[in-house]
């Protein structure tokens, strides 16, 4: 009979090998990095910290290892990406996001390589696939959240280009970036009562004339890693529009069912890290009479709980990237995945700062931060809600 445990072998030798690579970087060199370099969660981090890692994580085949080998990558199946996703969750480093290319890397471009032209592959996408230059996805808006179409930011045509203005939200990884790819409406459209707006997705260069970078939100989790883009009358040349005129939402969202089940191994990493912290907490904490924590029945349910609520996470994340992976449809599978990971990682964490009692209310204490960035994500890439009203319109008119 074999033990269970949290870190399940990967399922095939190859991803074993990977993940053990992965590992030994996340747990040697790169913790060596940052405390060198006394890096926390909170630390306001510089492009110097991020480019010698997204360097250091291409040499070792890690960054952008997801890709076609044309571009340097390995030609991962998603299963096997979502294994080094939970790795690099699990680890706890702070700049974990930097490894595969999550922080402004190709992970973040995600599949827009497919649209570009030789000239936007030449000049952006693939020196941001070799850690050279970064990017950052700029969508939301201050009322443009979950109803994206509501966008404020406009493009009008202007001669051999266009002007783009608008003010972006949240847009991750703009304190580092060097372009951002902006989804802005089309001037005269979407104006009229029933009228359907047009949107495009441009190349923008963040040091271009009429285009700010400035500092964005904190958000809950601490992280200073978002910017707020405004652009006022910035001129885009007509080379910089990604895809057609008029696609740019299909663009934007186009591999949203993907996104939605690829953040899961992250969080189901990082609440495996948590569970990890839990456990060891209670089997050295002693209560009173000199026994663990871990002895008392009332711990012992908690931790019960939180194992198989994590376990059904994990496994439901799995069956839905084998059966992706397969080339079948997912929809309703990444909404349940989205939805159930960000609603058990959270009680999950609930419990682990119960657990950790005064220690676990400290800042500074991982399981804390853990709990922030944890909560976010009931909320981050399509709130609960929304998983929950996807989920009930296929399930409506699709039986």
């Amino acid at each position: 009979m074999t033990a269970f445990s949290l870190r399940p072998a990967p399922a095939d030798p190859r991803t074993a090998e990977l993940v053990e690579r992965l590992r030994d970087y996340l747990d040697g060199e790169l913790a060596d990095y940052e405390r060198e370099r006394g890096l926390t969660h909170d630390s306001r981090l510089t492009r110097a910290d991020l480019e010698p890692v997204w360097r250091r994580s291409r040499e070792l085949g890690f960054y952008g290892i997801h890709l076609p080998e044309e571009y340097g990558g390995q030609h991962l199946t998603y299963s096997q990406l979502a294994a080094l996703k939970e790795e690099v969750g699990a680890s706890g480093r702070v700049l974990s996001h930097c490894v595969l290319g999550d922080m402004g890397g190709p992970l973040r471009a995600g599949d827009i390589v497919k649209y570009a032209t030789a000239h936007q592959l030449e000049t952006y996408l693939l020196p941001l696939i070799r850690g050279e230059r970064a990017c950052c996805f700029s969508l939301t808006e201050t009322d443009a959240g979950s109803d994206v179409r509501s966008m404020r930011t406009v493009a009008v045509r202007d001669g051999d280009g266009y002007r783009l203005t608008g003010h972006k939200v949240f847009s991750s990884a703009g304190p580092f970036a060097d372009f951002a790819i902006v989804v802005a409406r089309m001037a005269g459209t979407g104006e009229q009562d029933g009228e359907k707006p047009l949107f495009s997705a441009f190349l923008v260069d963040l040091d271009s004339p009429g285009c700010r970078v400035e500092d964005g939100a904190t958000p809950m989790s601490g992280e200073h890693i978002e910017s707020d883009i405004v652009l006022d009358d910035c001129h885009v040349p007509a080379a910089n529009l990604l895809g057609e005129e008029g696609k740019g939402m299909r663009i934007a969202l186009g591999r949203v069912t993907t996104n939605r089940l690829l953040h899961c191994p992250t969080v189901l990493g990082a609440t495996r890290r948590a569970l990890d912290l839990t456990l060891n907490r209670a089997r050295t904490r002693k209560v009173a009479g000199g026994q663990p924590l871990l002895m008392l029945q009332a711990i012992q349910h908690k931790v019960a709980d939180m194992a198989t609520e994590f376990y059904a996470a994990r496994s439901m994340t799995y069956a839905a990237l084998a059966a992706l992976d397969e080339g079948r449809e997912v929809h309703a599978e990444a909404f349940m995945c989205k939805l159930f990971v960000a609603e058990s990682s959270f009680r999950i964490l609930d419990e682990a700062v119960q657990i950790h009692g005064k220690e676990g209310l400290t800042q500074g204490n991982e399981i804390e931060f853990l709990f922030r960035k944890i909560r976010m994500f009931r909320i981050l890439t399509g709130t609960s809600e929304i998983q929950r009203n996807g989920i009930a319109k296929l399930l409506a008119f699709h039986h």
